[in-house]
């Protein structure tokens, strides 16, 4: 089969290779998975870096959410077991950790889901209890991550600011939802939010983003507000002022939606029924914004790298285009 292998780390267009390789064998509790589709994450952009929390032996495939088929026939989505990622013919992942594919959902739409939907559902309703009514701030509104939040918080029934990088990204946003959008590039974040809430902030902040949209994100959080941490994609962990969160009376909530897998694990299946019914009812649909071949599977990881996509790329293979 063919696979992307990364024999060092680095930039992904410099350390991807593709190869002939052997198909993987599934260790015990494993199951070999088809791909039919894979999308690119920015934790694949840190994979091939080294700078990811989780660290596989070389080589190793990176891609770490796909849509695939298992050999008895199910359509299914999950995260390959790693060093066994999705951008190969065949991948392997753990039996326990896969599900169903949702039936409205293509392969690309249905890999996506995964983790940028499971990670927003988490953090907006059981990290921060978002309600319908309230005014909910997403940082990289266009990309991956926020644009799944941006569709869940209108979901739910919350007026939704998105802030993005520039006027390309300002469209997507709008075409998404938001409410509100915000571009980074041409407006003081701070002052367009207060404006756009009468001064008072927002009630919940979803920030995979950090250095300076935390700074802003502290700034413009509303009394008994929350900032949902979800990452750090500008590279800068920040280092809050406690004292502040004190004397605005907000809080301050950690999200890393994989411990559920092996903590909650029943909670991970409960919000994939709910994404499921979302999806079926039109509520939700993951934005891809591009459909590459396996063969260039480098480049998109790179472009994801440097903050130059919108949505979802996904890496598709040819019979399922």
């Amino acid at each position: 089969m063919q696979a992307w292998h990364v024999h060092e780390n680095g930039e992904p267009s410099e350390v991807m290779r593709l190869a002939e390789v052997e198909r993987p064998t599934p260790g015990d509790g494993q199951v070999l998975v088809r791909v039919r589709a894979a999308n690119i994450n920015f934790p694949d952009a840190l994979l091939c870096r080294g700078q990811y929390q989780i660290r596989p032996p070389l080589p190793f495939t990176p891609g770490v959410e796909i849509c695939g088929e298992t050999e008895d026939g199910r359509r299914v989505i999950g995260n390959p077991a790693l060093p066994y990622g999705g951008f190969a013919e065949y991948a392997v992942a753990d039996a326990a950790a896969l599900l169903p594919a949702p039936e409205s959902l293509d392969d690309a739409e249905a890999a996506a889901l995964h983790i940028g939907y499971q990670t927003g559902w988490f953090g907006l309703h059981r990290r921060a209890g978002l309600e319908a009514g309230e005014t909910l701030l997403v940082h990289a509104a266009a990309g991956g991550v926020g644009s799944a939040a941006v569709q869940l918080g209108k979901a739910a029934g919350a007026t939704v600011i998105g802030v993005v990088g520039g006027a390309d990204k300002a469209a997507v946003a709008r075409e998404l939802g938001c409410d509100v959008v915000i571009d980074r590039h041409a407006e003081d974040v701070v002052a367009a939010v207060k404006e756009a809430t009468g001064g008072r902030g927002a009630d919940v902040i979803y920030d995979p983003v950090g250095g300076a949209a935390y700074t802003q994100s502290a700034k413009t959080v509303a009394f008994e507000g929350r900032i949902v941490v979800v990452g750090f994609a500008s590279g800068t962990i920040p280092s809050p002022a406690l004292n502040h969160a004190l004397v605005k009376n907000y809080s301050i909530l950690g999200l890393h939606w994989g411990l559920y897998n092996t903590k909650n694990p029943k909670l991970v299946r409960h919000c994939h029924d709910q994404l499921t019914d979302l999806a079926a009812r039109g509520a939700i649909k993951p934005l891809i914004s591009e459909r590459v071949p396996l063969g260039e599977a480098a480049a998109a990881v790179q472009k994801v790298a440097d903050g130059r996509s919108t949505g979802r790329i996904a890496v598709v293979m040819e019979e399922a285009r």
